[in-house]
């Protein structure tokens, strides 16, 4: 496959793929963008279930942005604020999608890598994983588009660390630190990440998807309305509900339809 990000099926679960294994799967600003487009396109797919990103070649998730575009793209302020429009649009993408979205990290998850795997909702990696986001030795800053996603899952302490120091860290201090949920070895990565994708999928798809909305709201500080505690209840009448509990009862796996 010769596109740079491209969306693979199989039946539920959708894989989409950073291939640049040349560049370490390094972004351009056509990555960027194609991106976003393949997040959109997958999120209006109501038979989808779960979404694994990955990059190609086994040795990189994504080694950040392409920095030998600098001097066309990112020149100045006012260009580079352009790029980072672009840029936060496939963030939003990610960050919004209703369908659970799963990182697969196997080698370098750098820079801009290390803040696309935190737009995602699970992050497992192999032991081989290295992570760090050195843009101090740029010179250059993260827009805050860029910083929620990390801010979100491990905090402003750590996020203060990783930026102000710049080292580059392994697989099992991405653990402690609480970026990855789990370590697997080199060997067994794709497998696991795959089974777990596998449980996701088996779920309730609605569930999924009021879960994921449930855990933002709850991130912002102002009271819920009577309308967003009422939802909360709304997966009772559903189909899928029905299903579930009428299989749990009979000792039968449930078949979800999203209804």
């Amino acid at each position: 496959m010769s596109e740079p990000v491209y969306a693979e099926r199989d039946g539920d679960i959708a894989t989409i793929v950073l291939n640049r294994p040349e560049r370490m799967n390094a972004l351009d600003k056509a990555m960027w963008m194609k991106l976003g487009t393949v997040m959109r396109e997958l999120d209006a797919d109501d038979a989808l279930r779960c979404i694994v990103l990955r990059g190609a070649g086994g040795k990189a998730f994504a080694a950040g942005a392409d920095i030998s575009e600098f001097a066309n793209e990112r020149a100045n302020a006012a260009q580079a604020q352009r790029y980072g429009e672009d840029i936060a649009g496939s963030m939003r993408s990610l960050a919004l999608c209703r369908h659970p979205t799963v990182a697969l990290i196997e080698g370098a998850c750098v820079g801009g890598g290390l803040l696309i795997a935190s737009q995602c909702d699970l992050r497992l990696c192999n032991e081989s994983a290295r992570f760090g986001v050195p843009v101090k030795n740029l010179g250059l800053t993260e827009a805050y588009d860029e910083l929620q996603g990390m801010m979100r899952v491990i905090g402003p302490a750590a996020s203060l660390e990783i930026l102000l120091e710049g080292r580059i860290w392994g697989a099992r201090e991405a653990y402690e630190k609480g970026l990855v949920s789990r370590v697997m070895p080199d060997a067994e990565v794709v497998k696991e990440t795959y089974a777990a994708a596998r449980r996701i999928a088996d779920g309730a798809p609605l569930v999924a998807r009021w879960h994921k909305k449930f855990i933002r709201r709850l991130a912002d500080p102002r009271p819920l309305s009577a309308e967003e505690h009422a939802e909360s209840y709304a997966c009772f009448d559903t189909e899928d509900f029905r299903a579930g509990y009428r299989a749990f009862l009979q000792k039968k796996k449930p078949r979800f339809t999203g209804r």
